[in-house]
């Protein structure tokens, strides 16, 4: 066969090939709309319901100067730490405060601490069981309860405290017009007093429905403040 004859032939079977190309081409159908798409979740991320972390990689250099001012962490976290204020320091505490620990009396703030040692995590020696060190929230509520029943003693009792005295004159918690006093907080938490001290107690007055129960409430409040990390 020719050079003359090959030349026709090739041009016919590529003209073939290319038309029957466009002819698949033209002949291929869109793919047809979903019905029923998906919607979106409305739990997904997005630039309305996401946070916007920043970068919190810390410069070494920073790191290094805190663990020097604060120390490893497994000494500041122990230094640090807020645990369980221990069963006997608590009863420590509250007879410091003019409450009488050995009371038989129904919903006293003593019979209460005697008979909750469990729930104040409290060790039980015959059992070879050591105290809780962790704040519960049995614990804290059970404090609170303490706090709330020994607040009338601890109230009545101040002026008569020793260490309650300043110059020689009893302290009051509370003055004529049922207003907090700042040494009477002093000598409620063991710290002299701040302004936020000062302000959360007279708001818990004044906002109670009676001004006894606003009392006992500031100085329940006041004592988990100090006594339960809050």
């Amino acid at each position: 066969m020719t050079t003359k004859t090959k030349t026709p032939l090739l041009l016919g079977i590529t003209a073939l090939f290319g038309a029957a190309t466009a002819l698949g081409c033209a002949g291929e159908e869109e793919p047809l709309p979903e019905e029923n798409p998906l919607p979106e979740g409305n739990a997904s991320g997005g630039e309305e319901n996401t946070y916007d972390h920043p970068d919190t990689n810390l410069d070494p250099f920073e790191l290094l100067e805190r663990l020097r001012e604060e120390g490893p962490v497994r000494y500041s976290s122990r230094i640090h730490s807020c645990p369980k204020i221990k069963y006997d320091t608590l009863g420590n505490i509250l007879a410091s405060r003019g409450v009488n620990l050995a009371s038989t009396t129904a919903q006293s703030a003593g019979r209460i601490w005697r008979e909750s040692s469990q729930a104040l995590a409290a060790p039980n020696y015959a059992a070879r069981q050591r105290e809780g060190r962790e704040l519960s929230t049995a614990t804290a509520s059970k404090m609170f309860d303490i706090f709330v029943q020994a607040a009338p003693e601890i109230i009545a009792a101040m002026p008569n405290r020793a260490e309650c005295t300043v110059a020689g004159v009893g302290t009051e918690m509370f003055n004529a017009s049922n207003q907090c006093n700042a040494d009477g907080i002093a000598c409620l938490l063991g710290v002299p007093a701040t302004a936020s001290h000062l302000e959360l107690c007279n708001l818990t007055v004044e906002r109670a429905s009676d001004v006894e129960k606003g009392k006992r409430i500031a100085v329940a409040s006041l004592l988990a403040a100090a006594h339960t990390c809050e």
